[in-house]
This record gives structure tokens, C-alpha cells and sequence, in this order.
């Protein structure tokens, strides 16, 4: 007996629906969620005198998540848009010399930024303000930069926290640079609190520390997210060293992946990423959490 078309139509939604429960209840349509998700990396590429190498091909990028190479479905090199929160820290221990040499060096890096770039202020003080928005006008970050003045303690783990949220939801390439003397003093959130939220995210995070040791939560912060951490002992290099930096963002191979294994949500997935050649190093995240 042949059924009427919307009889056809209604048992064919029926057949859907039902196969759709079947898959939800075992956990398959989640894990083919998951393997749709595209992890991207970013890695910064240097050889043995810590010059940038630029000339590396697909094939001579081994990408590891949890030890199992993975196979790579996007590859980028050169220079690509960047996103900033140059978040500055303007409290009373940056006085005397070291908030007028930030704000040089802060100059620096805004100049070092091409046409498609963008930038945001984060300004460090007992609270955490965001003077600038993201913007491309990078005239107006810098006018908003130089007017700074020392005031309050530093809620160092609160701009941190409060920059990644501000800058995450941008499009593309991400990072915070951070200039501090690394002094925490006042936040509402512990060192843990960092490290977790930073675990969660693909921003990249550049802690530039002036005349202090580079404490722990900033050298991990780093590492974690295929940053680097540096510490400034005289106020002079500041300018060079944040220019360098800027030349860092623009020397890095853009890497995605869909995992071969499938993740649940909330899980953390380990990344290494190797080259071919024995005598480069590579910088790029440590990992990314499960969506």
C-alpha cells in the first residue's frame, strides 16, 4: 500500500527523530560535536641564535594531542591580523621611572601594528579599568595610555582575568601583552583562578616584568598559552624588547586540527607541537579545554 506524502513525510521525521535519541542517549551526537570542533595553534618558530625562522612548509609540523600526532587541516604562515589588550600596570611601585618607560615602550608596540590590527587599553590599578575599547584606532589607545597616572595597589590576577574576557571574543589571533612589575596586591582572585581561566582559552599572553623577577603565575600564564615571559632590568630596553615582541606576533605559523579522538566537555586536551628541524624551538599553547 503506497501512504500519502504527508503520511511519508511524518513517518520519515519519526524514523529522524527517533535515530536522533538513539544516538543522543550513547553520547554520539556529542562526539560528533566534538569532532567538528577545529583546534587552532599558533607557534612561534626560532633557531639556535633565537632568530625568527619563516621559511617552514606544512609537511615540517608535527602536531601532538595527548602524544597521538594529529593531522592538520588548516596551515597559515606569515603575517596575519592581531587582536591586543595591552594591559599596563599604572600603580604606586610603578612610579619613579618605570609607568613613563611602559608608556614608551606601550607607544612602541602600537606603532609596530599594521592597518588590519586592532588594540585595547587595560589600565592595572586597585581596580581594573578599560579605559579603550578594541579598536583599530590605535591613536586613540595611545593618547589613553600616556595619560595614565600612578594610582592604587595592583589587582594583578583581576586585569588578567578581566583582559582575557575582554579580548576573547574577538575574531582571529588574540594576545595580551602585559607590562608590570609583577607585584600582586589586592585581587579578588588567587594565582589558581588565573591559571584555570587561561586553560580555557587560545589567547596568547606576553608578561613583560620591569626590574623584578618574573613571578611563577606569569612565567605558567606563558607557557600555557604559547606566550613568552621577559623580564626588563633596565627601563631603556623596554621600547626594543616590546617591539620585538611585535615582531614575535607577526612571525607565527597558524596551525588547526580536528581531533582524531573525540573530547567531552570540560576535558583537557595536551598539545605539543615539534618541527622537522632539529635545532629550531617552537613556542605554542600547552593545551585547550574541551567545549
Amino acid at each position: 500500500m503506497i501512504l500519502p506524502f504527508d503520511l511519508r513525510v511524518a513517518g520519515l521525521a519519526a524514523g529522524v527523530a527517533l535515530l536522533a535519541s538513539v544516538l543522543s542517549s550513547a553520547g554520539g551526537l556529542q562526539q560528533f560535536a566534538s569532532r567538528t570542533e577545529l583546534v587552532e595553534v599558533y607557534a612561534t618558530v626560532t633557531d639556535k641564535q633565537g632568530r625568527f625562522v619563516t621559511d617552514l612548509g606544512r609537511d615540517e609540523f608535527v602536531v601532538l594531542e595527548d602524544g597521538v600526532p594529529q593531522p592538520l587541516s588548516t596551515f597559515a604562515d606569515g603575517d596575519q591580523p592581531v587582536s591586543i589588550a595591552l594591559a599596563v600596570d599604572r600603580s604606586w611601585s610603578m612610579a619613579n621611572g618605570r609607568l613613563a618607560a611602559a608608556q614608551r615602550g606601550g607607544r612602541e608596540l602600537l606603532h609596530e601594528l599594521g592597518d588590519q590590527d586592532r588594540a585595547m587599553l587595560v589600565a592595572i590599578g586597585s581596580e581594573v579599568e578599560v579605559p579603550v575599547a578594541l579598536t583599530p584606532d590605535r591613536q586613540a589607545v595611545d593618547a589613553a595610555l600616556q595619560a595614565l597616572d600612578p594610582w592604587g595597589s595592583t589587582a594583578l590576577h583581576d586585569a588578567i582575568v578581566t583582559a582575557f574576557d575582554a579580548i576573547e571574543p574577538a575574531p582571529g589571533r588574540r594576545a595580551l601583552v602585559l607590562i608590570s612589575d609583577g607585584l600582586e596586591r589586592g585581587s579578588r582572585r588567587s594565582s589558581a583562578d588565573v591559571l584555570t581561566r587561561v586553560r580555557a582559552s587560545d589567547v596568547l599572553a606576553y608578561p613583560v616584568v620591569v626590574q623584578r623577577k618574573v613571578p611563577d603565575v606569569l612565567e605558567q600564564l606563558a607557557a600555557l598559552t604559547g606566550g613568552h615571559a621577559q623580564r626588563v632590568k633596565d627601563l631603556d630596553d623596554l621600547p626594543s624588547v616590546l617591539r620585538r615582541l611585535a615582531s614575535d606576533l607577526r612571525h607565527q605559523y597558524l596551525l588547526g586540527y580536528q581531533p582524531l579522538r573525540p573530547t567531552a566537555p570540560g576535558q583537557y586536551r595536551r598539545i605539543e607541537v615539534r618541527v622537522t628541524r632539529a635545532t629550531h624551538r617552537v613556542r605554542a599553547r600547552a593545551g585547550y579545554l574541551a567545549r
